[in-house]
């Protein structure tokens, strides 16, 4: 039997305060029904403003980052800002979990590296969702940028709603329980599945349920993708109870994309 927790790292934006608590708060529900138990380990890049100035700074921090929770001997590395790595270039999620992955074998403390972006990917691909409605609370450029790297992956946007909220603190003061009626207003009729929060500074966590129940289809967002990426990496069943159909069990085994090479569908 373990005989820790497992080490949950997280390499964050400095201005991002909601990775920190949607995460905990999935694994903690998890907690409740399964014997598995966590802690959680941050380090940041300096990042106050979602452009893709200060995107790039940022994401060339991450290695630092990798290195310094790979010191703490974390089990699972998460990279929690998918529109750094969307911005830099199409299929970017790859290059980046293998080289932070990289920077902790070199540290002498090998752990798997799940990128939000590549999360939200394969997290979308996992329940067969080829066509998808979407929310982002950046604006319209950068949210252009995540339909395009998500057409690349084989998943078309059919519509998308750009909230253009430029501060990051702004991004997660954004109320959750906005997000179904935000989501209803979209041509989601044909879509597979909605993204509720295609950020993971913008809360969706309370809202995911019942957005699930007003679409009548499934809902995800980057930080329930995040979560079963995790949980694959580590080879934990994948499943929380109160995170939407993605967490609800049906998809508790399915492979992990974490690290993968391989191009997208």
């Amino acid at each position: 039997m373990r005989q820790h927790p497992y080490r949950v790292g997280q390499i964050v934006p400095s201005s991002n305060v909601t990775m920190e608590t949607e995460v905990p708060a999935i694994l903690r529900a998890r907690e409740t029904v399964a014997p598995e138990r966590f802690t959680f380990h941050s380090s940041r890049m300096r990042m106050t403003h979602v452009t893709p100035e200060q995107l790039a700074a940022m994401d060339a921090d991450s290695d630092r980052c990798a290195v310094e929770l790979s010191d703490a001997r974390v089990d699972v590395l998460g990279y929690a800002c998918l529109v750094a790595i969307m911005s830099m270039g199409l299929g970017y999620h790859r290059v980046s979990e293998e080289r932070l992955h990289g920077r902790t074998v070199e540290n002498g403390a090998p752990a798997p590296v799940v990128t939000s972006a590549g999360a939200l990917v394969h997290g979308l691909h996992t329940i067969g969702a080829r066509k998808v409605a979407l929310v982002a609370p950046y604006m319209l450029p950068l949210t252009r940028t995540v339909v395009e790297y998500l057409g690349h992956e084989g998943i078309e946007v059919l519509d998308f709603e750009a909230l253009e909220i430029p501060d990051n603190l702004d991004v997660a003061a954004h109320d959750p329980l906005r997000l179904p009626d935000i989501a209803d207003r979209l041509e989601h009729a044909d879509a597979d599945a909605v993204v509720l929060s295609a950020c993971v500074q913008m809360p969706s966590l309370a809202a995911i349920e019942d957005a699930e129940q007003r679409l009548g289809k499934p809902v995800v967002s980057a930080a329930v993708c995040t979560v079963h990426q995790m949980l694959r990496a580590l080879d934990l069943p994948a499943f929380a109870p109160g995170a939407g159909h993605l967490l609800s069990g049906a998809f508790a085994d399915a492979p992990s994309g974490a690290g993968s090479a391989a191009a997208g569908a």
